[in-house]
């Protein structure tokens, strides 16, 4: 069902956001550290997981996916949002270390889509047919 689905993503993001508010108390810092991307391995690990054993069904994947469609972006969103505030106060050597990325990452598409295309193939050369005897015999035994 569509709701196990749902309920699973729930329970991953429940217990990332746990297991980061966790391990930001042990290295003493007030604040959640991974969780959400925590969450989204233990999505991805025991999504698997659960798959592999036939207990994942079909129904299931696709209340996943309608909230990956949705909550996928939103995460970025809200993280971008932060990075925008932090390299504002962080001076004028944050926000060039940001610009200087975004120009390299937009450099290198060109260069990336490159490397996925494959050269065209060249026509082969036109086989001369060998006169040899051919056999009538099957290459396997007859079914009983």
């Amino acid at each position: 069902m569509i709701i196990y689905g749902v309920a699973f993503l729930a329970f991953c993001t429940l217990a990332g956001i746990f297991i980061g508010e966790l391990l930001g108390k042990l290295i003493g810092v007030p604040a959640n550290v991974g969780g959400v991307g925590i969450a989204m391995l233990l999505l991805i690990f025991l999504g698997s997981y659960l798959y592999k054993r036939g207990l994942f069904t079909g129904k299931s994947e696709q209340g996943v996916e309608f909230w990956s469609a949705i909550y996928i972006p939103i995460v970025v969103a809200m993280a971008a949002q932060q990075n925008v505030y932090g390299a504002l106060s962080g001076g004028p050597m944050a926000i060039l270390a940001g610009t200087a990325a975004v120009v390299i990452a937009f450099l290198l598409v060109p260069v990336l889509s490159r490397i996925g295309q494959q050269a065209p193939l060249e026509p082969a050369e036109p086989v001369e047919p060998v006169d040899a005897p051919v056999s009538t015999t099957p290459l396997t035994k007859t079914p009983r």
